[in-house]
Order: C-alpha cells, then sequence, then structure tokens
C-alpha cells in the first residue's frame, strides 16, 4: 500500500460536552474517514504533530489513535507511520451501527418516560435547532 501525503484533521474542542476529549478527537476522525476526506493509504499526522497543531495532550490524540487502531480503522507501521486501514471503506457501516445503537437507546429512555414518538422527534427537533444556534 501507497503511503498518501498527509491532510490536516480539523477539529475545534466542544467544551460543553460531556464526551471526553480523546474521544471527540476520535470520533472526529473516524467522521473523515466514513465521509471518505481520508481515503485508505491515506497517511495521518503524527500523535505529536496532531497534539501540537490542535493543542491538546500528547497522551490524549495517542488515545484516540489507539481507539480508532482497535476499530481497524487506521494502521500504525514503525517507520511508515500511521495511515487509515484499507478495510476502513466499509468502517461506515460499523459507524452506522453505532449510532443506530445510540438512537435505538435514546429513543428506549424516552419511551421510558412515557413520551410519544412524536414527542420525542418534537424534543429532537428543538434540541438540534438550539444546537445548530450556538455554532
Amino acid at each position: 500500500m501507497r503511503v498518501k501525503e498527509s491532510k490536516r484533521i480539523s477539529f475545534s474542542i466542544d467544551d460543553a460536552s460531556d464526551v471526553p476529549l480523546w474521544v471527540q478527537l476520535r470520533n472526529r476522525i473516524a467522521y473523515l474517514i466514513s465521509s471518505g476526506y481520508f481515503e485508505p493509504g491515506d497517511a495521518l499526522p503524527t500523535v505529536r504533530a496532531l497534539a501540537s497543531e490542535v493543542s491538546i495532550n500528547y497522551n490524549t490524540v495517542n488515545k484516540a489513535y489507539l481507539g480508532l487502531k482497535s476499530d481497524g480503522l487506521i494502521e500504525s507501521t514503525p517507520g511508515r507511520g500511521t495511515v487509515v486501514a484499507s478495510a476502513a471503506a466499509g468502517s461506515d457501516d460499523v459507524q452506522s451501527q453505532q449510532i443506530d445503537r445510540i438512537l435505538q437507546e435514546c429513543i428506549a429512555s424516552c419511551r421510558d418516560l412515557g413520551l410519544s414518538l412524536e414527542d420525542i422527534q418534537k424534543r429532537m427537533n428543538a434540541k438540534l435547532g438550539s444546537l445548530k444556534g450556538m455554532r
């Protein structure tokens, strides 16, 4: 596999989120892979370079990369660096399954509170609208 030149990773920390920083970064990179921004064989920045670029701790970036590696989205080879795994093309299915599971759990929790599907949809639309206003 030929290693392609490294692309930049745009990342903004969501300080209002309860999601740990390493998970935010992992999710952002996973999205960039599943959306096609990064393709199989594309080089990712080194852990140190990315930590410096986005001004976060080296260990935080390393933990995000380890998560991506265990998910099969990236491969690390000594002397070659970190690249998007060739199997990552099918990662969209894995991510879709994770999203579906999370949404299903959310809906089930709302139903447990006595909300109808229509109520859940209205509240979700209102929440998404408020989040769009924050950006």
